[in-house]
């Protein structure tokens, strides 16, 4: 009840800040969105902005993986543990951290990850990481594709001194997506669902931010109409 509580009054604290700094806040395909059951979440990362903006657009309870020394550092750590965040050690074979990703799926619950596994320093798409495919082949829960544009221009701490800094931010959220399984979830399995999650995610997104994922085919999505949201104006 408490962290339900305190998850409300986050994305309450998100969207006041959206409001302030953003000229606009858009969000396109939230009906792709799975009410229930288990889910993961899987965008590109620009920024450490993305998570809240992310769980705004999304809508409904986000857990997140977050690298351990974030979670040390006093009274922010604590914060992101009260929502239910945990930790992850970048670079090696988190075995912990996987498993409880998986308890997290499992159980019902979104969980958010990013398969570059970091910021992009350039804007666009990285190779995917087998994280998030390995959770998906193991749980069998749909990945929901989600591409991010605008929080790469937000500088901290200089963010809060500039009301309506960040020309734009949009988030696309396209329709879940089931990774193809057959037989043993092996090396050679896990490096196609990360290809294929990966490919749904550029697909998202302007060609400009694709990256290594540039020869991806865009989906169609409509930048305006009853599936798009624009938040903020």
């Amino acid at each position: 009840m408490l962290r339900s509580f305190y998850r409300r009054l986050v994305l309450g604290i998100v969207r006041v800040l959206t409001t302030i700094y953003c000229r606009r806040y858009e969000v396109v395909g939230r009906e792709h969105v799975p009410t229930t059951g288990g889910l993961i979440v899987a965008s590109n990362h620009l920024n450490n902005a993305d998570p809240p903006m992310i769980a705004r657009a999304v809508g409904r309870p986000v857990v997140f993986m977050a690298k351990k020394e974030m979670l040390a550092i006093p009274v922010v750590g604590a914060l992101f543990r009260w929502w239910g965040t945990f930790p992850v050690r970048r670079g090696e074979a988190d075995i912990a951290a996987l498993r409880l990703a998986q308890e997290v799926v499992r159980g019902g619950d979104a969980l958010m990850m990013f398969p570059e596994g970091t910021r992009s320093r350039t804007g666009g798409l990285g190779t995917g990481h087998p994280g998030t495919a390995l959770i998906a082949l193991r749980t069998g829960a749909p990945v929901l594709p989600v591409a991010i544009t605008g929080t790469e221009g937000i500088r901290w701490p200089s963010f809060f001194l500039k009301p309506r800094s960040v020309r734009r931010v949009r988030v696309v959220i396209g329709e879940p997506v089931r990774v193809e399984r057959s037989g043993r979830v092996d090396t050679e399995a896990v490096t196609r669902a990360t290809e294929q999650i990966m490919r749904r995610i550029a697909a998202l997104l302007p060609p400009e931010y694709r990256g290594a994922y540039a020869d991806a085919g865009a989906e169609p999505v409509p930048s305006r109409g009853p599936s798009a949201t624009r938040a903020v104006e």
